[in-house]
């Protein structure tokens, strides 16, 4: 699948179901990191419905939002649609259109597991000011505890996701251990940290996040009833009162290219 494809149709469910980036922690590393000021152009790469982008417009910055998706755009102009300080723009992480050395922050939150990495961090090089910072930031599941209150849980969703999903274990289950490696990406300065929490969700929104997934079948699938019907199992099975609790890593990375 055409990577800047796999959210179409899903705009709605993402931006109601996936958790939000923690806006405060975010700025607050950036700001001591990289000396961060409202001031600066941020590009948001892969920009999905603006959840990266609302963090830097709270911190007043103009965002130049890159996303592909046109389903992903056209939420993200309405949601935004009284906000000045944003601008649209429909291109790739690998082709931006940006002018050279426009801006001063390059920003990408969970999309950059989609990218070309190579081929991205050259077109970041390219459109960052000499003196210009790369922050990458990404929340979602915990995959990795060792728990034991979670690790069949853990072990469960993997595995559904596994069974029902259309290319999990292929393409996506892998990709989010790039968050944990981003130091060899970078020949400057280099920050990094990822903070654990949890995530209590009920049935509606355990349901729309796990719709949200690029890999779970939408209505008309074939296999969606299947599927379905084996997420209310799961979410029934590691429940307690109603509610799923999930355990969960918020990956923060800034890092610099080295003057050539």
């Amino acid at each position: 699948m055409d990577n800047t494809q796999r959210f179409t149709g899903r705009a709605e469910d993402y931006d109601r179901y996936r958790q939000r980036y923690p806006a405060e922690e975010v700025l607050t590393r950036l700001r001591a990191w990289c000396g961060l000021t409202p001031s600066w152009l941020v590009a948001d790469i892969g920009a999905g419905t603006g959840m990266v982008a609302e963090v830097f417009l709270a911190n007043a910055n103009r965002v130049l939002a890159v996303e592909p998706n046109p389903d992903m755009r056209d939420h993200m102009r309405s949601f935004f649609s009284a906000t000045p300080q944003l601008e649209v723009i429909a291109a790739t992480a690998e082709a931006t259109t940006l002018p050279d050395a426009s801006v001063d922050l390059v920003a990408a939150g969970r999309a950059f597991h989609w990218f070309d990495p190579d081929r991205a961090l050259a077109e970041f090089r390219r459109i960052l000011k000499p003196t210009g910072w790369v922050t990458l930031v990404a929340i979602d599941r915990d995959r990795d505890s060792t728990d034991p209150a979670f690790r069949d849980q853990i072990d469960g969703y993997e595995q559904l996701l596994t069974d029902h999903g259309t290319d999990y274990t292929s393409v996506v289950r892998s990709g989010y251990r790039i968050y944990d490696n981003m130091k060899g990406y970078f020949d400057g300065e280099f920050h990094h940290i990822q903070l654990p929490g949890t995530r209590a969700l009920d049935w509606p929104n355990f349901r729309g996040h796990t719709m949200s997934l690029s890999v779970t079948p939408q209505p008309g699938h074939p296999g969606f009833e299947t599927f379905e019907q084996a997420l209310r199992l799961y979410f029934d099975t590691y429940a307690e009162a109603g509610i799923l609790t999930l355990p969960t890593t918020c990956w923060i990375s800034a890092g610099r290219f080295r003057a050539q």
